[in-house]
């Protein structure tokens, strides 16, 4: 992964969008990551593969509460209770 200070980042520009066509690309200040960029299609697949992965980790939840015997009732005197 290439690194490009903020300085080097706000002066070639140009060339710091083409190079995230192809890979991330680490900005630096004060020599310490501040960001990566990435490409349209990179950041939507990430985001794609971690709503997914929260979507599988729900329903395991759900699925682990409801062999515990967890109902929506049940859930419902949980999240009301105030003691």
């Amino acid at each position: 992964m290439q690194t490009f200070t903020a300085n080097e980042a706000k002066t070639r520009f140009g060339e710091l969008i083409d190079r995230v066509q192809r890979e991330p690309v680490r900005v630096t200040r004060r020599n310490r990551v501040v960001g990566v960029m990435v490409s349209a299609e990179d950041y939507e697949a990430m985001r794609a593969f971690y709503a997914n992965r929260l979507r599988h980790h729900l329903k395991q939840s759900a699925s682990d509460a409801a062999a515990q015997g967890l109902t929506d009732e049940t859930l419902e005197q949980l999240l009301t209770d105030e003691s």
